[in-house]
């Protein structure tokens, strides 16, 4: 469903009210949302951010950076190394500005979170059966026609090597069979305007600050609107969907702790740009081919490759590399992206507006980084790369085999330009109060009426793109909701 009138406003009132106040409209916000004005609840979503039309910024560039991610797109977990990561700042939240790459939650890794962290009634099939509905609201599906080359040559490169690999489908719409002209069903064509049909208000510019929680009652929220002036909002319920780093920055603020925070879980990825002898670059684009052989541990895929993000891709080794930018029209990024076994924190510190993000690798990981890139690097060779060009501070140019165990000797992941796009795991759901800070349908231990329902529940990183299992359990904790819990006549 696409918007052809304004569903939003900008928040000037200082003083509201609703029935149940949802903080956030990413892929756990959206949804729950639409299922509970659907159902008949006096629903006001307010989202920090702007409202960003599709199409008026350009996919992935600075403009898309100031106006669609918090910080500029400049946001980092500190450690050695530290991991540079992305936060969706606007309305739709990360689904207006990620990949679009769609992967159902494994069915081992469900059952594992029902059994280690005790999540009641997490049923894997029902999970699945609540997907399917998912990817229809949101038209998952293949290209309907040849991938970009970028994409076809992970491809080809895992066929030589005879390494499993597969198209990840995505939430798209193709209106005229062009697989180049896909438009994203982000949450603000999708579950939003299914919210703002059933009667639900949504407010942008409009920070949370903190929930104010009386005998683990919360009954208002302090609010700070885009021209400085603070504000109230009152509600009988409030589910809160600012994503793993803000959602635990918000409880913090608003003295909430035990739980949370503590275990922030990502998949910690390191990059490369391959050079080929014909052009190859495709800008605006994402590869949808994914090497899958050593899954979960590790995988492979694209990221984008502009001119600006290959030329940042050779920057750690500049002096070495430097050369290859003039040559930028036939290169392209890929990645090796991790399982990881470590953990980091998220910590509210008074005077800050945002929290601080640390993240510690284990000895594993960094191996499995060391081991990722060396073979990510041979699968670009295979694909037919002439020169590849590893992300880190001494890294070889690697032109053929013999080269990938200099790169593995001169690897170090305090090196390398480590990031991430998938954050998760801040706010555990479970029955299991050692390693839990949300009951097994989203409700904050200790509270009567505080829910988080966004990617801070997932127990531990799915070892695939988490949108799906964010959504399909953001809608899963809703029905729970609607079912008992009555709206307000």
């Amino acid at each position: 469903m696409n918007s052809t009138q304004q569903i939003w406003d900008d928040a000037i009132e200082s003083k509201m009210s609703c029935e149940v106040l949802i903080i956030g409209s990413g892929a756990g916000g959206s949804p729950t949302a639409a299922l509970l004005a659907e159902a008949g609840f006096d629903v006001l979503v307010v989202e920090e951010g702007r409202w960003v039309e599709q199409g008026t910024v350009a996919p992935f560039s600075l403009d898309q950076m100031e106006q669609q991610y918090r910080g500029g797109g400049v946001t980092v977990a500190l450690g050695l190394p530290s991991i540079a990561y992305t936060e969706g700042r606007c309305a739709g939240g990360g689904t207006e500005v990620n990949s679009g790459l769609y992967r159902r939650p494994p069915t081992e890794v469900v059952e594992r979170w029902r059994d280690r962290w005790d999540v009641r009634d997490l049923d894997p099939d029902e999970l699945m059966k609540t997907a399917t509905e998912v990817e229809t609201d949101i038209n998952v599906t293949h290209l309907p026609g040849p991938a970009s080359v970028p994409s076809q040559l992970l491809r080809q490169g895992a066929d030589a090597l005879g390494w499993k690999h597969d198209e990840s489908p995505r939430w798209m719409t193709y209106p005229d069979g062009n697989p180049r002209h896909g438009q994203r069903q982000s949450m603000t064509r999708t579950y939003l305007p299914r919210a703002a049909k059933a009667g639900a208000r949504i407010l942008t510019q409009c920070r949370v600050n903190k929930i104010n929680i009386a005998h683990g009652k919360a009954t208002y929220a302090d609010i700070s609107l885009a021209n400085g002036q603070a504000g109230r909002i009152s509600f009988k319920f409030v589910f809160v969907c600012g994503g793993a780093i803000q959602t635990p920055a918000i409880l913090q603020r608003s003295g909430l702790r035990k739980n949370i925070g503590q275990t922030l879980a990502v998949h910690p990825t390191v990059k490369l740009s391959a050079r080929f002898a014909d052009a190859i670059n495709v800008p605006d684009d994402v590869p949808v081919h994914q090497v899958k052989e050593f899954a979960p541990d590790l995988s492979f895929g694209g990221s984008a490759s502009h001119a600006g993000l290959i030329a940042l891709s050779l920057l750690d080794q500049w002096s070495d590399f430097k050369g290859a930018i003039e040559d930028w029209r036939n290169m392209a990024v890929y990645y090796a992206a991790i399982t990881s076994e470590g953990r980091g924190r998220v910590m509210s510190v008074p005077g800050l507006v945002d929290p601080v993000v640390t993240y510690r690798l284990t000895a594993r990981d960094r191996e499995l980084l060391r081991s990722g890139l060396s073979r990510l690097s041979l699968l670009m060779l295979e694909a037919g790369a002439t020169e590849v060009y590893p992300a880190f501070r001494g890294a070889p140019i690697v032109r053929g085999r013999k080269d990938l165990a200099t790169l593995q000797k001169r690897f170090s992941a305090n090196k390398a330009s480590v990031m991430t796009v998938h954050l998760c795991s801040t706010v555990p759901l479970g029955e299991n109060r050692d390693l839990c800070g949300a009951g097994s349908y989203g409700l904050v231990h200790e509270t009567k009426n505080v829910y988080v329902n966004d990617a801070s529940l997932l127990p531990d990183a799915p070892g695939v793109n988490p949108q799906a299992s964010v959504m399909a359990i953001a809608v899963r904790n809703a029905r729970h909701f609607i079912a008992q819990e009555k709206p307000h006549a």
